[in-house]
């Protein structure tokens, strides 16, 4: 949990994907994120926490659904939505906090 508040308190936005292998959507995420990382390069840190495997951060951000998706900015969550979102939303969200 330390290394994740680590990511997460960096000046440039942290996407994380909250998931679960289980789950259809959360796969349905996977190339909408690698399609993502094309389009904003290095100004933006992706990562993906499976839920089952992180029980303790999924149950501090009070995961209720998979995927959720966060965007994280200096250590404070500044934005938040469950369900598939495609690419081109994600960017246009993620410009507001660059």
């Amino acid at each position: 949990m330390s290394d994740f508040n680590q990511i997460i308190s960096s000046d440039k936005p942290v996407l994380v994907d909250f998931f679960a292998e289980w789950c259809g959507p959360c796969k349905m995420m996977k190339p909408i994120l690698e399609e993502l990382k094309t389009k904003v390069r290095e100004e933006v840190t992706i990562i993906k926490i499976d839920v089952d495997k992180n029980q303790p951060l999924a149950q501090k951000y009070q995961i209720q659904s998979v995927p959720t998706l966060m965007i994280f900015k200096n250590g404070a969550s500044v934005w938040r939505q469950s369900g598939v979102i495609q690419a081109d939303q994600l960017k246009t969200i993620l410009d507001q906090y660059k």
